[in-house]
């Protein structure tokens, strides 16, 4: 008899993409560091406070482009319902960050769980099923034909620059017409408004590595102006690269 849920904290290293799959619905938390994600052709940053809900059996790729901690909580399918779609990312509440904090006191184990530990892990089943239904809009288009994902993998590559998209259509082999409509076919959004994700999720990255100014994350992610990075990142995430930092901390 395997437990019916379980949780555990762990540190992580540096590492390329890969494969995860496991037989539970899977609530990863970052508590220190960012991880990248990428799912069913989108990717995701995920930094402190914010949970990946991953349905049983789902493959995902995980990339770790910093030393990162994390919080883990594994359900049974037959203790929690399954997820509304297969990758969810979202910001914890207080309550559950809470929740997450308690349960990882009850590690893997063969015995069942006692009442009080059933308890808490079924309040955390009901408090992040419910946080899920607000997925964070903060993604990114992986791109399916191999010139697309060259092309963003290119932009990707220059954010600090001034990149130009007639260069990135140059140097993978397409006419500047041709790309633009694979991003529209693809990505059903611009090369302009794929950029200007990939800059804020960088600046997210950035925001949970250390303690550089917002400026000069700006600067990084190739931003000039500090009123026009802020303007973006207040955009995609509701709050000002400032507010968003704050949040990372309890």
């Amino acid at each position: 008899m395997r437990r019916e849920a379980f949780a555990f904290v762990r540190d992580f290293a540096v590492a390329p993409p890969s494969e995860l799959r496991v037989d539970r619905h899977y609530l990863l938390c970052a508590s220190r560091g960012a991880l990248r994600l990428e799912a069913h052709g989108k990717s995701w940053v995920l930094p402190p406070a914010r949970a990946a809900l991953i349905a049983a059996g789902e493959p995902i790729q995980v990339a770790i482009a910093q030393p990162v901690t994390t919080s883990s909580v594994l359900f049974d399918p037959a203790f929690a319902p399954e997820p509304a779609v297969p990758l969810t990312v979202f910001d914890l509440s207080p309550l559950a960050r809470a929740l997450v904090s308690e349960c990882v006191a009850w590690p893997d184990g063969a015995e069942p769980l006692p009442p009080y530990a059933r308890s808490v892990f079924g309040a955390l089943v009901a408090v992040v099923w419910r946080l899920a239904q607000h997925p964070s809009p903060v993604t990114v288009p992986a791109g399916q034909s191999p010139e697309l994902r060259r092309a963003l993998a290119l932009t990707y590559e220059r954010l600090a620059e001034d990149v130009r998209f007639e260069d990135i259509a140059d140097d993978v082999g397409l006419v500047p017409r041709s790309l633009a409509r694979r991003f529209e076919d693809e990505c059903a959004m611009t090369w302009r408004a794929v950029l200007r994700r990939m800059r804020v999720l960088r600046a997210i990255e950035e925001l949970a590595a250390g303690e550089d100014s917002v400026t000069t994350i700006a600067h990084t992610v190739g931003y000039t102006s500090l009123s026009a990075f802020n303007a973006a990142f207040r955009e995609l995430t509701g709050r000002t690269p400032t507010q968003y930092r704050a949040t990372f901390r309890p």
